[in-house]
């Protein structure tokens, strides 16, 4: 169980009140949950999964240490048929699951591993070698970290975008989203329409609080 606030007497008090009906164990401040980091500074808090990714990245056991600035080229449109169906897909399924949890603190990745998702079912060499492109792009990236100031506003700002019939095999289109609250982002999501759709959507917003 994870008690999170700023009120350390409450918190000390429902501690107590859980040992008086549980066994448990009190493991003092958060550092490490689900291979997610947690670092504490008089700033704010600091998410991360540097361990995480060095332990995929051995995995992967890619036999290089390059690394790319960009996780996917610009205008790659990917398709099923391209490249020759691998042989054994399992260390392609189990890649893109990783990132996609990897996601959790790196959503720079996430409109990628949406792209390569879509091919678990019968990846090729081709798809594979954009996958491996990804994790030299987060060798490089290992240190990058979400932060969460400890004071900011409580102004929302929104961010959307969407791509027009990005998918070459059904001509479907992209949409995603970005939700900060002051300086924290907090929500964000990527996915696809399921409908054709005609328009384009990019939207900035700023929502002030009542």
């Amino acid at each position: 169980m994870i008690i999170t606030g700023d009120d350390s007497e409450y918190i000390a008090f429902v501690k107590a009140r859980l040992r008086d009906q549980f066994l448990m164990t009190d493991l003092g401040p958060l550092r490490y949950f689900l291979g997610i980091e947690v670092s504490s500074t008089s700033d704010g808090f600091y998410i991360s999964q540097e361990k995480y990714i060095q332990d995929l990245l051995a995995r992967a056991a890619l036999g290089d240490e390059r690394t790319v600035e960009t996780p996917m080229e610009l205008n790659v449109k990917l398709q099923s048929t391209h490249g020759d169906p691998l042989p054994d897909p399992t260390r392609y399924r189990h890649l893109v699951r990783s990132l996609v949890y990897l996601a959790v603190t790196h959503p720079d990745i996430s409109y990628h591993i949406h792209i390569l998702s879509q091919f678990v079912f019968a990846p090729t060499t081709v798809h594979y070698s954009h996958l491996l492109r990804v994790l030299r792009y987060l060798r490089r990236t290992i240190t990058r970290r979400l932060f969460f100031p400890r004071s900011s506003s409580l102004q929302l700002q929104c961010y959307s975008d969407a791509t027009w019939t990005s998918d070459p095999s059904d001509r479907r289109s992209l949409s995603a989203y970005y939700v900060f609250l002051g300086g924290s982002l907090n929500v964000w999501k990527m996915k696809k329409h399921t409908t054709v759709s005609g328009r384009v959507l990019r939207l900035s917003c700023v929502l002030w609080p009542c």
